[in-house]
């Protein structure tokens, strides 16, 4: 198993939440895992990369043109981050519509659940239900409860299993 994954957001989407989730479910499945994050400016919701490698790899950077998967919380990003995708690299999109790649508006589904906050793991469950990742759900759910502060263990499941069923 090799898989090159980037994940792209602003400051306060979740981008480092989402990468640590990826990041335990590989180490759940027994998987080498390399992860760097580009996090300058998330404070003031500037823009914020996640690169995860799952599998032998040396550097955890991803070069131009590399990127296996693309975990794309803001569309703008695109124009930033989206030269580091491979030709037949899959995308997972937060947006509400868009032809190039596989979308969800997870933002307005998000909102619509009354959290905000869950765009990130409803994008996540996207991409799992599209089978654009290495983990499968039951890796990603016990990632969650792992990494979740007690009391936003379920919300979180739910924003995730909305991704899924999107």
């Amino acid at each position: 198993m090799k898989q090159q994954i980037i994940v792209s957001g602003l400051g306060g989407q979740g981008v480092l939440f989402l990468t640590r989730v990826i990041a335990e479910a590989a180490v759940r499945a027994g998987l080498e895992i390399l992860t760097s994050e580009t996090h300058g400016m998330a404070q003031r919701g500037g823009s914020v990369l996640s690169t995860i490698k799952v599998g032998s790899f040396k550097s955890p950077l991803i070069r131009r043109g590399q990127a296996d998967a693309g975990l794309f919380l803001h569309s703008g990003n695109l124009d930033v981050h989206g030269h580091l995708m491979a030709g037949d690299g899959r995308l997972v999109v937060n947006a509400p519509e868009g032809n190039d790649f596989l979308r969800v508006d997870a933002s307005g589904m998000a909102r619509a659940m009354g959290a905000p906050v869950l765009a990130n793991l409803i994008l996540l469950g996207r991409a799992v239900a599209a089978g654009t990742l290495f983990c499968d759900r039951q890796g990603c759910e016990e990632a969650i409860r792992a990494l979740s502060n007690p009391k936003f263990v379920e919300a979180n499941l739910e924003g995730f299993r909305a991704g899924l069923e999107s």
